[in-house]
């Protein structure tokens, strides 16, 4: 499975852009955004977070066993905006203060169920979030900001300024379950035991047989 197809995947099942897909599909590091500084304890975190979206099965690793966390601090340090990478580490940091204020204990402390329902309402908020008035409203003018600063890129005859338009990010938890989808699917653990891995594939075959509860090829 190569970058593009990886991308094309993530973006089908969350229904939406990927952040920070022009630089992960090109490969480079955006030069404009600030360092990020998530310690370790960030990093198993978002392990347990990532584990919490896709777990560990019979038959193949978790998000854990790809090392989602890590992927996710390398990515968002290279692929994200400073505004994007504000939005990352801000909303990590509520995520911590809203699991002690409900539950009086951390995340790492939570029981399976609970870490799921937490997660669930979280994935709900995120959701809600986009069709708010506030966000919008932020959302629209952001987007008239970027249009100009493309315009005056153009000016400038640099006509490539508009494939490097920045979106303005949503909910901090869409930014993590992107990155967990991202990352384990483009992950060994991901690619060869939770999907059907061809190191070379054949030709085209319309009628390739199909068993029910088959899992889907990485390719």
């Amino acid at each position: 499975m190569n970058r593009r197809e990886a991308l094309s995947r993530v973006s089908l099942l969350l229904g939406g852009t990927v952040i920070g897909a022009e630089f992960f599909l090109s490969g480079c590091k955006n030069s404009e955004a600030g360092n990020l500084l998530l310690d370790e304890k960030d990093i198993s975190l978002l392990d347990e977070i990532g584990e919490t979206i896709i777990p560990t099965t019979a038959d193949s690793g978790g998000a854990k066993a790809a090392k989602i966390g890590e992927f996710m601090k390398i990515t968002v340090n290279d692929c994200y905006t400073k505004n994007q990478q504000t939005t990352f580490v801000e909303g990590l940091k509520s995520f911590q203060q809203s699991v002690n204020q409900q539950y009086k204990k951390d995340f790492l402390s939570l029981s399976v169920a609970e870490r799921e329902a937490f997660l669930t309402a979280l994935d709900k908020e995120a959701r809600e979030y986009t069709k708010t008035d506030d966000y919008k409203q932020k959302k629209k003018a952001f987007d008239q900001q970027q249009n100009q600063w493309v315009k005056e890129q153009e000016a400038q005859q640099n006509f490539g300024a508009v494939k490097m338009k920045e979106g303005f990010p949503p909910h901090y938890y869409t930014l993590i379950k992107q990155l967990t989808l991202l990352g384990y699917f483009t992950s060994k653990e991901g690619a060869t035991k939770a999907l059907r891995y061809m190191e070379t594939p054949g030709k085209y075959d319309g009628a390739y047989p199909y068993k029910k509860g088959d899992k889907a090829w990485a390719i």
